[in-house]
């Protein structure tokens, strides 16, 4: 690889780097794995080992990097290996609910510094539960002292269908009173920093991908919840679709089984058929006290017959649908997450079932289907990854160092 020609002003920083040998693609190595001294990061990209110092100094002159205590051997004497400097920033993951909302704090790797789950719901409106949101946020950063961190951004996970560029909530979704509302003109009014909003089952499957999957390069993620959702790795990346309406499987129609009435006002939906109010509004037909879907997700825990037989029947019917899906996009792993999912097998027999009888064998020759690793906290965890990947993208990082800035916005006053 040839280098390029640099020039530099004393007080910004340089100011031209290629995208491919900037500081940003320098942390980019190191944060992967990929490159983690200085000798291997100069044979990865090319450069000479003076610009990879160079790149390196503006790295550790805006707190990014550090030198860890491993030691990597080498040919001469071994080497200190660089890290990302987790502790340079926070990430502030909100995952908002149907009924509760569970808000953290992470360090720049995702670890969970705070944690709150709050009985914020959606119904409340986005003034007021963006507002809540906000309050709750300052007071566990206060809690945990650490007012002292720059803030690196807010990622955001809703229960709806989301234009990831405009970060607004779009067509019908159970979020009534949200369409087109300006969430990031909101939450800016008191973060001046990225704010990332998506669809909650993409920041499921983004985490499920990139903490357990990542050498994957194709997934589908499936959410039995209350509701029912998809979420796709398609070459590596989340696919959104045109509108952010890609996997919306709960509202597709499922012939052969009834057309009970949907949410959403049609008939015969998927959801209406398997999610965890239909079970629950079966169950609660024939006096079994099952009021949501928590409630059938006890009984199934306790080993109720006919709530375990309920579940059993919806994992057949939600194979048809992943069935369908299969055989479209052809994955290199199916993950079966919600509430309805980290039950046991019970649904996951009948995903399994199904799929492997309509799938043609060349779908399903070395797919695995399996259940999703997290107990809890997929949601956030996505959430961080976003903003993560989002601030610490490289040429998002080139551009701020290049013009003297900070990455990361002042701490929370």
């Amino acid at each position: 690889m040839t280098e390029t020609t640099e020039t530099t002003n004393t007080a910004a920083g340089p100011s031209l780097w290629r995208a491919d040998e900037g500081p940003g693609r320098i942390l980019e190595l190191i944060t992967t794995g990929e490159a983690r001294t200085r000798t291997v990061i100069a044979q990865v990209t090319g450069l000479s080992r003076s610009t990879v110092g160079q790149r390196l100094d503006a790295l550790f002159a805006a707190n990014l990097i550090r030198e860890g205590d491993t030691h990597v051997p080498s040919r001469g004497r071994p080497s200190r290996a660089l890290q990302l400097n987790d502790s340079a920033g926070l990430l502030i993951s909100v995952d908002v609910g149907e009924e509760r909302t569970r808000i953290a704090i992470t360090d720049l790797n995702t670890h969970v510094l705070a944690d709150r789950v709050e009985s914020l719901a959606v119904g409340e409106g986005p003034d007021s539960l963006l507002d809540k949101i906000t309050a709750t946020v300052r007071e566990m950063i206060a809690e945990a002292e650490l007012s002292h961190k720059p803030v690196a951004g807010i990622g955001l996970g809703l229960p709806a269908p989301v234009d990831y560029e405009a970060g607004r909530v779009l067509g019908w979704s159970i979020m009534s009173g949200w369409e087109g509302y300006d969430i990031r003109g909101h939450l800016s009014r008191t973060w001046q920093v990225p704010i990332l909003i998506d669809n909650d089952v993409n920041l499921l499957t983004l985490a499920e991908h990139r903490r357990f999957w990542h050498d994957q390069r194709h997934l589908l993620y499936i959410k039995a919840g209350t509701g029912v959702g998809s979420g796709m790795v398609i070459d590596g990346s989340i696919n959104r679709g045109a509108q952010g309406a890609a996997g919306d499987i709960g509202h597709v129609r499922i012939n052969g089984f009834g057309d009970p009435q949907c949410r959403c006002g049609n008939l015969g939906c998927l959801e209406s058929l398997i999610g965890g109010w239909a079970l629950a509004r079966d169950l609660r037909s024939r006096q079994q006290g099952s009021h949501d879907a928590r409630d059938v997700v006890a009984q199934i825990r306790r080993g109720d017959g006919e709530a375990v037989a309920r579940l059993r029947a919806a994992g057949r019917v939600l194979g048809e649908a992943v069935a369908y899906a299969t055989s479209l996009l052809n994955p290199n792993v199916i993950v079966l997450g919600g509430m309805l999912g980290t039950t046991g097998d019970h649904l996951l027999a009948g995903v399994r079932e199904v799929i492997y009888q309509r799938s043609l064998p060349l779908a399903t020759r070395q797919l695995r289907i399996v259940p999703t690793k997290y107990k809890n906290r997929a949601g956030i965890a996505g959430a961080a990854y976003l903003v993560r990947d989002h601030v610490l993208h490289p040429a998002t990082l080139d551009a701020t160092l290049a013009a003297g800035g900070s990455p990361f916005a002042a701490p929370v006053a």
